[in-house]
């Protein structure tokens, strides 16, 4: 396996509380990468320095094999890796096109006036890309379901056009009809040859998309293999009790 992304030795301390302890992960290119465990295992502080929201209290961390420094999320974006929290950090009343472009707005020379219709059909391409059609693109995010939003979402990470997206429990608090449709948002990314890392709680999504789970437990990395094969119920009891990585 080649990895994109190599993690060494990583630990996380917060006073006299330890959250990772000496954490080796390697994401290759193109796969989909799902991260469980227990609440309390380390998943929060692991994608927390993944994303550059923090650096570690020990280890190195690689990206296409050369060591770096992750000093902020908007570090991590230019280098290509892109973090979707559970509350998809959307602005509600803002329009689809003013959420993928947040931050990063077009503009028309001379004057430096907003491209308003520039952005709107980019954001309506990356859309199609992940075979999702909204008709009106200024309709405010806060109208739209949670699998849309999630493509909203999944939309800002390819206008930046990232390689590794992070998403961090996507169907949480989902219906059956909306988790489907970001199950399928993950396989086009896939599809795409993008890197996925899924933090989940749900054994089934992750059987249904992942190619891979590491499993932490009380800031441990306990299981690391191949999900094919699995069953929810043995990725529960791998949870539960651990095994060799």
């Amino acid at each position: 396996m080649t990895s994109l992304l190599s993690l060494r030795g990583i630990g996380m301390s917060y006073g006299a509380v330890t959250a990772l302890r000496e954490v080796d992960l390697d994401v290759a290119a193109g796969e989909v990468l799902a991260l469980c465990g227990d609440n309390g295992a380390g998943k929060s502080s692991l994608v927390k320095i993944l994303a550059g929201a923090q650096a570690p209290s020990a280890g190195l961390v690689t990206l296409d094999g050369q060591a770096v420094t992750l000093r902020s999320p908007q570090d991590a974006l230019a280098r290509g890796i892109a973090t979707i929290y559970q509350d998809l950090a959307v602005a509600p009343r803002l329009s689809i096109w003013q959420n993928v472009f947040l931050g990063s707005e077009l503009t028309r020379p001379p004057f430096g006036l907003l491209d308003k219709r520039r952005m709107a059909e980019m954001s309506r391409g990356f859309l199609e890309r992940l075979a999702i059609t909204i008709d009106d693109l200024d309709t405010p995010v806060e109208r739209l379901s949670g699998g849309q939003r999630q493509a909203v979402a999944i939309c800002r990470a390819l206008r930046w056009d990232a390689r590794i997206v992070i998403m961090d429990e996507p169907t949480a608090a989902l219906g059956v009809k909306e988790t489907a449709q970001v199950l399928d948002l993950i396989r086009r990314l896939h599809a795409e040859r993008r890197t996925v890392v899924l933090v989940s709680h749900a054994m089934p999504d992750v059987v249904a998309v992942a190619d891979r789970v590491v499993i932490l437990k009380a800031g441990r990395k306990v299981a690391d293999r191949p999900v094919r094969g699995l069953t929810p119920a043995d990725l529960a009891a791998l949870i539960m009790h651990g095994a060799p990585a």
